[in-house]
């Protein structure tokens, strides 16, 4: 941790979690006590249905549901507190990054052109969190987390699959964007393309080779333009793009290049899992740890997007252009 915030932590946020630390031991102990009530319950009704002859099954359901109602019940406090010092150190930190933080995005942004271009997955259930947005490098950007849900049936009984939990980051990209072009890890997603010509709203999508044979091997790049898309796509890009996944321990990361806004944006999905989270509740609040794991997951993402703009202030392309 940095100076910066190192001063964070010990001047405003310590002091400030350690005043909640008494009203977190008492939630805690509020939360197995109305456990403890709802087995205590379930205990007494079972054994009354087993006098009564009742069946096995409803018997063991009434000892599964009445813990669990207790704890759910008892957890309610905690469950708040733990979204106040969420809002609280992820706000903190996105001002010391000169970025503003919300709880949720207004609206996410470009999440439908992503599912346009095939880069997430179809869903039933979508929930979004954790909206980040500022500037790095003269190019506004915004991040924020999704976790997106299809519904399944299996012998008459509904239930929900995660099939994208991550972030999705967008970035008015400081070089000129013309056309469209998409980089996938997996050529799978992109049957649909293929199903109507490596076509998308009118435009010719096609395969593109990259330069680099190692990155031929990781990605499957499309796009309407073959000059244009291989001037976006320098090796240090596809490099960073890559450690993007690597620093946020995820997988499949992918991402469009896109004139569609006006501007010109880098618009990028990553499987990353549940980020920005302040850990259990079940440990004390000052344990530095969970602050700590906010900084990195966040400066991760801020690092790389410093690195992915940086070409076009460095003249990597331009550098290119003249080999």
């Amino acid at each position: 941790m940095d100076a910066r915030f190192q001063s964070l932590w010990t001047e405003k946020l310590e002091p400030w979690l350690a005043g909640l630390e008494a009203d977190r031991v008492r939630y805690v102990r509020l939360r197995w006590n109305w456990t403890a009530a709802g087995t205590i319950l379930s205990a007494v009704i079972a054994c009354v249905m087993v006098f009564q002859r009742v069946e096995w099954v409803p018997i063991v359901m009434v000892m599964v549901i009445g813990p669990f109602l207790g704890y759910m019940i008892g957890s309610h406090a905690l469950h708040a507190m733990s979204k106040r010092v969420k809002a609280e150190l992820n706000t903190t930190i996105a001002q010391a990054l000169g970025l503003a933080y919300s709880p949720k995005p207004y609206s996410p942004a470009r999440f439908d052109r992503l599912r346009e271009f095939g880069l997430l997955p179809s869903s039933d259930r979508r929930k979004f969190e954790d909206h980040f947005a500022g500037e790095r490098d003269g190019c506004e950007f915004e991040l924020y987390e999704a976790h997106l849900e299809q519904r399944r049936r299996s012998n008459k009984r509904t239930y929900y699959v995660t099939v994208f939990r991550g972030v999705i980051i967008r970035i008015n990209f400081p070089r000129k964007v013309e056309g469209i072009t998409l980089i996938t890890r997996d050529q799978g997603m992109f049957n649909g393309i293929q199903a109507f010509g490596r076509s998308l709203g009118g435009n010719k999508l096609e395969r593109i080779g990259l330069v680099d044979p190692t990155f031929e091997k990781a990605f499957e790049v499309y796009g309407n333009d073959q000059v244009l898309a291989r001037y976006m796509l320098t090796p240090s890009f596809m490099e960073r793009l890559l450690a993007l996944e690597t620093s946020l321990k995820g997988k499949n990361v992918r991402a469009a290049f896109d004139e569609d806004s006006g501007e010109g944006e880098l618009l990028i999905a990553a499987q990353t899992g549940n980020l920005f989270e302040v850990g259990s509740m079940s440990k004390p609040l000052t344990e530095p740890g969970r602050f700590n794991k906010i900084v990195e997951e966040l400066g991760h993402i801020t690092g790389l997007i410093d690195l992915l703009v940086a070409p076009a202030q460095l003249g990597e392309h331009e550098a290119r252009l003249g080999d």
